[in-house]
């Protein structure tokens, strides 16, 4: 039987998951430096052991107000084009391990931004997972629907 594995987070009450394959690390840290005239869903940079890494604030991909950045922020760093890009997210969740043939196109009733992040869904034990493009999720200059 084939799986596939996600590390979850919550974003705004929301249950995502990305694939694990993508995740470098997830982590908590609080010194970000902004960035004048980046996009807004830009949250700032920050220093991870020697190399400087752009967090993406997953509230603004999804069309919501930007998060306070004081503060412990939840990162979950993924690899994208070989680079570490952060992802901003609300709460670090767990490694799901769910039966591939288990997943289902995106919910019809997902509309606006979130739309083009979502790849399709898992409905776990309570919860429905979305599971999410991480190249949409970094793309900073996609215009929001």
């Amino acid at each position: 039987m084939s799986s596939r594995q996600f590390v979850t987070f919550e974003v705004a009450d929301q249950f995502f998951g990305v694939d694990v394959d993508a995740v470098q690390e997830v982590l908590s840290y609080s010194e970000y430096t902004p960035v004048p005239l980046a996009p807004n869903a830009v949250g700032g940079l920050f220093n991870l052991r020697g190399q400087v890494i752009a967090a993406v604030d997953l509230r603004v991909q999804f069309g919501l107000p930007r998060r306070d950045m004081s503060g412990l922020v939840q990162n979950v760093i993924v690899r994208y084009d070989d680079e570490p890009v952060s992802l901003l997210v609300d709460r670090i969740g767990q490694v799901a391990d769910l039966e591939a043939k288990m997943f289902e196109e995106p919910p019809a009733t997902l509309t606006g931004p979130s739309r083009s992040l979502v790849t399709g869904a898992y409905k776990t034990e309570g919860r429905l997972l979305l599971v999410l493009d991480v190249a949409e999720c970094v793309n900073t200059t996609r215009a929001l629907v």
